[in-house]
């Protein structure tokens, strides 16, 4: 069912594929989209990924797009933002399903970003973060479940989160926030990683040419286009990035300003987040450098 229009409606299941349904959630912004996509893979035993925000109306949404007969046996969370696993622990407390994830919104993250916090380093972040958020099973990179009678396998992806997983099915891979087709992923220090980022899209872009199915937005049906041009879009910034600081920019609004220019004010503060995570990766590289502990305060040089 691959040409089905896509035109979810909040609350009204839409087949994607065979054994394939998504429901979403009714929580549009200019930082979701339409909203998040939660997916339910298989029939009779239903596999939930990213059952979404804390709302009773998606809990509902989602119980009613099961068939009768059906049942939900498995819930996993692609990674512990506020708009993909509040709804898990709920959801899991209707159904007796246990929720999986890759760990909680700690897991994963880089040594580089646990030292600046353990450093005192004053860098922000924390942006949507479900820090309550505990799975019940630890899903490992490369460990594979059954979902719908086919293997979904793990594929650990830190870069946005630490704990962010893409998950691999039936020739398509569930890229949660990591690749979605309608914006580039935020990555913003210290829960997110720019270094794992670029990491992480080499790794799924080894994976091959599939269709993806992001946590927000269209499927993908090239994935392996969008993650080369993603890489591509980032290679760009790092490089504006570099020139505004050589040419004088000093500090994170000043070369947020240079490199920005084509985003709407209102943007602004998360683009600032991203040319931080960016700023980080050079400054470990050596192509720029703090003067002074990495943070959204401290001036930049060019080396």
């Amino acid at each position: 069912m691959p040409d089905t229009p896509f035109d979810p409606r909040p609350g009204q299941s839409l087949p994607l594929a065979p054994g394939l349904r998504l429901v979403l959630a009714p929580n549009p912004s200019p930082m979701t989209e339409r909203g998040t996509n939660t997916y339910l893979l298989g029939e009779g035993a239903v596999t939930v990924i990213d059952p979404g925000p804390a709302d009773p109306g998606h809990l509902r949404a989602i119980q009613e797009a099961l068939a009768p007969g059906e049942r939900i046996a498995r819930i996993i969370v692609t990674h512990a933002h506020k708009d993909h696993s509040p709804l898990a622990r709920p959801l899991a407390e209707v159904t007796g399903a246990p929720v999986a994830a890759f760990g909680d919104a700690r897991a994963g993250q880089s040594a580089r970003m646990a030292a600046l916090m353990a450093s005192g380093a004053e860098v922000g972040g924390g942006e949507g973060v479900d820090a309550d958020f505990a799975p019940d099973e630890f899903l490992a990179d490369g460990e594979t479940l059954d979902a719908g009678g086919l293997p979904l396998r793990a594929v650990h992806t830190p870069g946005h989160l630490g704990n962010h997983l893409c998950l691999l099915w039936n020739g398509a891979l569930f890229s949660g926030d990591h690749v979605m087709g309608w914006a580039p992923s935020l990555v913003s220090p210290p829960e997110g990683d720019l270094t794992d980022f670029m990491a992480s899209l080499d790794r799924i872009e080894a994976l091959g040419r599939l269709r993806y199915y992001p946590g927000h937005g269209a499927p993908v049906e090239d994935g392996l286009s969008r993650t080369r041009a993603l890489r591509d879009h980032r290679r760009g910034r790092e490089t504006a990035i570099r020139a505004a600081v050589v040419a004088g920019a000093g500090d994170l609004p000043a070369i947020t300003a240079a490199v920005y220019t084509d985003v709407p004010p209102a943007l602004l503060p998360a683009a600032a987040r991203n040319v931080l995570a960016h700023l980080i990766d050079l400054d470990t590289r050596g192509l720029v450098l703090f003067d002074g502990p990495p943070g959204p305060q401290t001036p930049v040089i060019a080396p």
